[in-house]
């Protein structure tokens, strides 16, 4: 696989560079157009949709990855990157698409409703059947699409979801030890073509 990128504007980008680098991955920065062309997959991380969103203005990202993303670029979305791929945002907002769900922001609570909990996980990922979920400010999947593959549920909400190379995580799996979710971003970036 080509370079892996991490869209680096805004959240705790550099935890999942960490990861991949030492799973192996060559990992670079994405902050610019030029960037997100030299990578064949991208993590795009937790931290404030609206704001990335104004953030990625400028070099107009936000249209340059919609296009990436509907050519079948593998993507892994976390937290806020979910509710950025999500094909519907409650409350309304812009998003890249790419996951047929509906997310709601922030629908577990403010920040000080942040927790850590244990994700189920479909057997597709291996043992252990449990995950530590770290939920900061988290969207709620309130709505997924047929195409929609669940691999992980808290309380019997979908977590973890997979369409086709689009991976999303509603909570931070950058911050717990467990590296399984990024090993399969991985593995679907050498599959996927971009």
């Amino acid at each position: 696989m080509s370079a892996a990128g991490v869209l680096a504007l805004q959240g705790d980008w550099d935890a999942h560079r960490r990861i991949l680098q030492r799973l192996g991955a060559e990992a670079r920065t994405v902050r610019t157009a030029a960037d997100l062309e030299a990578v064949g997959a991208l993590i795009i991380p937790g931290g404030e949709s609206s704001a990335m969103l104004r953030l990625m203005e400028s070099e107009d990202l936000f249209h340059r990855l919609r296009e990436r993303v509907a050519a079948g670029m593998a993507v892994l979305g976390t937290c806020a990157g979910v509710i950025l791929l999500a094909e519907a945002v409650e409350p309304k907002q812009p998003s890249i698409g790419g996951l047929s769900v509906t997310a709601v922001r922030n629908a577990y609570g403010r920040q000080l409703d942040s927790m850590v909990a244990e994700v189920e996980l479909t057997p597709e990922l291996g043992p252990p059947s449990r995950i530590e979920g770290v939920f900061i400010r988290a969207p709620r999947i309130s709505r997924t699409g047929p195409e929609v593959e669940v691999l992980g549920r808290w309380r019997g909400d979908p977590v973890l979801l997979r369409q086709g190379l689009v991976l999303g995580a509603t909570y931070h799996p950058e911050l717990g030890a467990d590296a399984r979710v990024h090993e399969m971003f991985l593995r679907m970036g050498e599959d996927g073509h971009a």
